[in-house]
């Protein structure tokens, strides 16, 4: 068993996330080396977590944010992310198949972690999304979807159901993938939203 204090990832784990992600094995262990370095125990609280994440969003506050998407990384609900459950979010969230992501997508809006989302949790996760985006971006986001309650409106609205259904896992990947417009309104990516109204204004 490899021992998390020694400083060398254990040849089990890096080979389980070299089967479940695209990251090579070189990457692996420089990533493991600066996760010892922030977090010596080899495990990151939620507070630790917060911060790190914090300085990704200099200008913003992505505190609600993150507490959101440490839950849903948490697999075990210990409160805490090995280097493990770490990677396999890094690379959910990042490089995973459209399926992978939208899972972890429902596993973030589902909230109380009873296996569907209500229209109340996607409001609660839009925002927390909100907080992070600029008040700058926030002008520029078109006039239907630029609070956390008319934004929450419209994806509910594009799924479908009335104020007090409920979404299954399955409704909501099959209504994401067969709208990209939803996929849009459920992700934070503020680049993103500049690069379409640039492409509007041509």
């Amino acid at each position: 068993m490899g021992n998390s204090k020694s400083g060398a990832l254990s040849k089990e784990i890096l080979e389980d996330l070299q089967l479940n992600t695209k990251f090579t094995e070189e990457k692996l262990c420089s990533w493991y080396q600066s996760f010892l370095k922030e977090c010596p125990s080899g495990r990151i609280t939620r507070q630790e977590f917060q911060s790190i994440y914090a300085k990704f969003f200099p200008e913003a506050d992505p505190k609600a944010y993150a507490q959101h998407v440490f839950r849903s990384f948490d697999a075990n609900s210990d409160g805490s992310l090995d280097f493990k459950e770490y990677v396999i979010a890094l690379h959910m969230t990042s490089e995973g198949r459209t399926n992978q992501k939208l899972e972890w997508a429902f596993s973030l809006y589902d909230v109380d972690g009873n296996g569907t989302i209500s229209k109340n949790e996607v409001l609660e996760i839009i925002t927390a999304i909100f907080k992070m985006i600029s008040p700058e971006d926030v002008k520029h986001l078109p006039e239907d979807e630029n609070t956390p309650e008319k934004r929450a409106e419209k994806i509910w609205g594009f799924f479908g159901k009335k104020d007090d259904d409920k979404l299954t896992e399955e409704e909501f990947i099959e209504g994401t993938l067969a709208n990209k417009e939803i996929l849009r309104l459920i992700q934070f990516e503020p680049q993103k939203v500049k690069e379409k109204l640039k492409e509007k204004k041509q």
